[in-house]
């Protein structure tokens, strides 16, 4: 079973997220936070697989709560998915900074958020296409545009898919390669330009205008 924390100042928020969790056959709620520091404390108690922030909330807001529990330098950090409202570029931006598992808007609908915590759980991160598209591309003070990071052309095809919120199933596909040969890409793309996951990687290639 894959163990999750939903962590939302608003009940009605928390108990939609519950009800669609609990009717996965692979998944189940452990535990329920109304603000940050509540948030912060169920998380190292409970040791989730995977947890899902909102970014506003009382005491201590989501970012923070998440800087404490994956950001760098963190040991053995919780896998947290970022699920708000949203509306402001530099949430983002320090969300994917501080070390987030996965980015959604609320509105993105059940499917999506089941979909975001089986790939935080597997160790993949899946960021809302909504959001890559119309927030990701805005990001404040951009790096000089061209910086490729010493990628390969096949490695700078990857990351601008993964920056377009596309899976590792969907860039196979559209390259005409391998799931594996994909892994196999990311992880080198990882590797080349100190990034953690594909959420870090995504966000890296619209700092740079990698993608258009």
């Amino acid at each position: 079973m894959i163990r999750v924390l939903v962590a939302d100042d608003q009940a009605m928020v928390r108990t939609g997220f519950g009800m669609i969790i609990g009717a996965q056959p692979d998944m189940e709620v452990v535990g329920e936070a109304a603000d940050g520091v509540e948030a912060v404390e169920a998380a190292r108690r409970l040791r989730p697989d995977v947890a899902l922030f909102d970014i506003r909330m009382p005491k201590m807001d989501g970012l923070q709560a998440l800087r404490l529990l994956a950001g760098p330098g963190v040991t053995d950090p919780i896998k947290v998915v970022v699920v708000t409202t949203f509306d402001l570029d530099e949430y983002v931006h320090q969300a994917l900074r501080n070390g987030a598992a996965g980015f959604l808007l609320k509105d993105s609908g059940p499917a999506l958020l089941v979909e975001a915590v089986r790939a935080a759980y597997s160790g993949d991160a899946l960021i809302s296409p909504s959001i890559t598209v119309r927030l990701l591309e805005h990001l404040s003070q951009p790096a000089p545009t061209g910086d490729d990071g010493g990628l390969s052309p096949r490695e700078l095809e990857v990351v601008r898919l993964i920056a377009r919120g596309r899976t590792n199933a969907e860039i196979a596909a559209e390259l005409f390669i391998s799931v594996g040969t994909v892994k196999t890409h990311l992880g080198s793309v990882q590797s080349k330009i100190s990034l953690r996951n594909r959420v870090e990687v995504a966000a890296w290639a619209w700092e740079r205008r990698l993608v258009s």
